[in-house]
């Protein structure tokens, strides 16, 4: 089980922001800008390229969400970058699927 399927089963404690039936919403507890928060499937998905066609419509609710919950946050007005990290070249820790949302401050150009 992985340490996002425990949040979502409350065994691990998090800021929990929103959630849905498919979808848990929380802040990341290592904040790379003033608000940043991550948007995970209840279900397992270890990494964007291993989605297949049926889950279109699970990755276009994770997108909902993330725009959903940062409108919440009151970062719709100035913006805000969604991020998904794919791999060790990508930068993902943890091997299952997650959105990160990141605002409250300007964003750079290129992020790498």
């Amino acid at each position: 089980m992985t340490l996002f399927e425990k949040i979502a089963a409350r065994e691990i404690p998090a800021q929990i922001l929103s959630e849905g039936d498919e979808w848990i919403a929380f802040r990341d507890i290592t904040p790379q800008a003033p608000i940043h928060f991550l948007v995970v499937p209840k279900r397992c998905i270890p990494r964007i390229n291993e989605t297949m066609p049926s889950d279109s419509q699970l990755l276009g609710t994770l997108l909902s969400a993330a725009v959903s919950t940062a409108r919440q946050e009151g970062l719709a007005e100035n913006g805000y970058r969604i991020v998904i990290n794919n791999g060790s070249d990508g930068g993902e820790t943890v091997p299952h699927l997650h959105l990160h949302v990141l605002g409250g401050r300007e964003m750079q150009w290129p992020p790498g």
